[in-house]
């Protein structure tokens, strides 16, 4: 099924190459893409925020008809066109090299999630989920692994941040315009505009489909924006995380039920069916009625279902499980239980919680229920998941409750800054990024030449202060009142103070308001002439989320306070380009999730790849990253106190760390102005990061532990939770 493509005006046809580029999202992670799309015109490069279909239809004609001339750009243009070539050419990758009898798109991986993360040109994320999920297919095309991606379409995105006056978040929206993001609609065989349809609450709904080409991986994002939908169902899929528990459960039947027939109409049979976070299981609903329309039993249809399935969930938070009442999930989903042979009750007692919350139906027990192989996304966290799911397996002890772990990662092209990459390029050799499952390369970066590095670092820095002054003329010019406003935005930052940042998702658990915990330490450590000291946030709290907006609001007042003399900003609208520069140039990685509510955290490991330390209290990934050269832990507190106790323990070992360790090695420099202790963390932690987590490691780890064992059916010993045997 072909995509209709008619983004780009007319190129000359010496470089008409770019447009199949520019729509294809593994520019983005290719230094020389990036490098000649900049060529073309770096001002509008930068105005557009690197989106290359934008960059295109804003370029006056003359201008590529001289690039089209100019000798050196051609040289270029024909390299990353010859480099795209090869994209296509999946024999020589790493799973067709392990995996020679699974190469091919026949039977691949269905990769199902509520939110992608690719890039800020496709707003259709939220945070950590969704980057890692964009992460997990940028790796899989670069391995070579077969998979597919099924999501929402979410043609409002997650929502547009700003802040008020007295810094309380207000949500705004700006509609995405398909014409100038990669997203091709697809047509049904016969040309209908639709490709599924779907019932709930008792009325079809028709669905189409974006087709977003990730590398080697395909994306499909499904849409219901459509004349043949009632004016309701129409904006159903319009905006992230939207509306109430109705909204949502609608959201989740439809990704679920029409991915599944999404992928059958554009004629994809999954050899395994991954579900990323409960958001996604209703699609093993929908493949459990497809076999039992077949004529297979119930009990037997799950146990197909159950062998090619696999369940990531990503939080040991309450609020992150959707539980839904089961009076509105039967009318959601309407008598499918009658499509499945089975009554309504042994239906639902596929979401039930055995202990937990009668006549609700819970998405992550469904999942649970349903798939053979489910993971937590750290060590720590598939233990805590262990222990908040024995329930569903009363007769194991804790420690033999059959959820494993994949430690998270993140995609090294994507978020290593080109500078950095031009380091290792210099001191490890050319191939270097061919060598990345090498252990003896990271070893090599213990070898980095400290004075090179550290003025990579300095130009990162520099990077992020201009970007923070330009944003701020920017929003000043069109819409701040206040200058109080330009001066929270980071105006008055000093280039060369010591900069730590904290860019997180607003959740409560995060504690991104603990550093305020004794403010007139706070202020001796920030405003010290010597050494001074200064705190970069962002992020958003979720609209729903009103204590997230309270600690949002309370670290704003910070960014205003004359008493703090600038040295607190708050960056507005956080999203992934900005989240680039954050990474690539704070000196210090703050993570202080209160133990153990956080399940990995990636950000941490963005700044690392950036060789920039964290300091962080020790949880998700932090504990089995954090070996003592690479960063600073803070220790937990006693396993009886109470949450009051906690913070103030945490914040006192937060305070002590950064004053007589931190910034003292910060700053202590030789007559160059390097400060080779620093270095040294800096060193460690490009190394440990980019050994143990990164996107490329977690993809390895599900393709040899859970997709070619469900590729390949291979028999498990069946340990299903109680659930399915009531």
């Amino acid at each position: 099924m072909t995509p209709v493509r008619s983004k780009i005006p007319a190129l000359p046809p010496r470089v008409e190459g770019l447009a199949a580029l520019a729509t294809n999202l593994s520019w983005s992670w290719n230094r020389e893409a990036r490098a000649l799309f900049r060529t073309i015109d770096e001002p509008t490069w930068r105005l557009t925020r690197h989106n290359p279909i934008a960059l295109l239809r804003m370029v006056p004609p003359d201008r590529l008809e001289r690039c089209a001339q100019d000798a050196e750009f051609l040289r270029l243009y024909d390299r990353v066109l010859e480099w795209m070539g090869t994209e296509g050419d999946v024999a020589r990758t790493w799973f067709a090299n392990r995996h020679p009898d699974l190469v091919g798109p026949a039977r691949p991986v269905a990769y199902f999630c509520a939110e992608f993360g690719l890039h800020n040109s496709v707003p259709i994320y939220s945070g950590g989920l969704g980057v890692l999920a964009g992460d997990h297919c940028k790796s899989a095309s670069d391995l070579g692994v077969p998979l597919v991606g099924i999501g929402l379409s979410y043609m409002k995105g997650y929502f547009d941040q700003r802040l008020r006056l007295d810094g309380w978040q207000e949500d705004s929206d700006e509609q995405v315009d398909p014409i100038t993001t990669p997203l091709f609609l697809l047509q049904g065989p016969k040309g209908e505009p639709y490709l599924a349809v779907v019932r709930t609450f008792g009325r079809p709904v028709f669905i189409r489909a974006w087709q977003l080409q990730v590398g080697r991986v395909p994306v499909y994002l499904l849409d219901t924006n459509l004349e043949e939908n009632h004016p309701e169902d129409r904006t159903l899929l319009s905006k992230l995380y939207a509306g109430g528990p109705d909204l949502r459960l609608r959201q989740e039947w439809i990704l679920g039920v029409g991915g599944v027939r999404v992928l059958r109409a554009v004629g994809i049979d999954p050899g395994a069916w991954h579900a990323n976070e409960g958001h996604a299981a209703f699609m093993l609903i929908e493949r459990l009625r497809e076999l039992t329309a077949l004529g297979v039993p119930f009990k037997d249809a799950i146990r197909a279902v159950r062998r090619t399935s696999i369940f990531t969930t990503h939080t040991p938070v309450p609020a992150g499980h959707d539980v839904f009442d089961t009076e509105h999930l039967t009318s959601c989903s309407g008598p499918v239980w009658e499509e499945l042979g089975i009554s309504k009750d042994e239906m639902l007692a596929l979401g039930a919680h055995p202990s937990r919350d009668p006549g609700s139906f819970h998405m992550t027990v469904l999942a649970i229920s349903l798939a053979s192989r489910v993971n937590g996304v750290a060590k720590r966290h598939g233990h805590v998941s262990r222990e908040i799911w024995q329930d569903l397996w009363p007769q194991h002890p804790v420690d033999t409750v059959p959820i494993t772990s994949v430690t998270n990662g993140v995609h090294l092209a994507t978020w290593m800054g080109n500078p950095m990459m031009a380091l290792l390029d210099r001191q490890l050799g050319a191939d270097w990024g061919n060598r990345l499952d090498d252990p003896t390369l990271w070893e090599q970066v213990r070898q980095l030449e400290g004075a090179e590095l550290w003025d990579v670092h300095l130009q990162l820095k520099a990077t992020l202060m201009g970007f923070i002054r330009e944003e701020a003329r920017r929003r000043f010019a069109d819409r701040w009142k206040e200058v109080s406003q330009v001066v929270g935005a980071g105006t008055l930052l000093d280039p060369n103070a010591f900069t730590i940042g904290f860019a997180r998702r607003f959740a409560t658990y995060k504690r991104a308001d603990l550093i305020f915990h004794d403010v007139e330490r706070l202020h001796r450590l920030l405003v010290n002439p010597w050494r001074p000291v200064q705190i970069i946030f962002a992020g958003k709290a979720h609209p729903a989320d009103t204590p997230g907006k309270e600690v949002l609001q309370n670290v704003y007042r910070f960014t205003r306070d004359p008493f703090f003399e600038g040295r607190v900003a708050f960056l507005e609208d956080y999203e992934m380009h900005l989240a680039h520069v954050l990474v690539q140039g704070v000196d210090l990685w703050l993570n202080v999730p209160r133990v153990p509510l956080e399940a990995s955290g990636t950000s941490g490991m963005k700044a690392a790849l950036n060789g920039v330390p964290q300091l962080g209290t020790i949880d998700g990934w932090w504990e089995e990253g954090y070996d003592g050269s690479n960063g600073w832990a803070i220790p937990l507190a006693p396993a009886d106190a109470l949450p009051d106790a906690v913070d103030t323990s945490d914040a006192d070992h937060l305070y002590r760390l950064l004053e007589e360790e931190i910034v003292p090695l910060y700053y202590l420099r030789d007559d160059r102005g390097v400060p080779h202790g620093w270095v040294e963390r800096m060193r460690n932690a490009l190394r440990v990061a980019g050994s143990t987590f990164s996107a490329r490691r977690m993809v390895q780890d599900y393709v040899q532990d859970y997709y070619t064992p469900a590729m390949r059916g291979t028999p498990l010993l069946d340990d299903p939770p109680s659930a399915m045997n009531r």
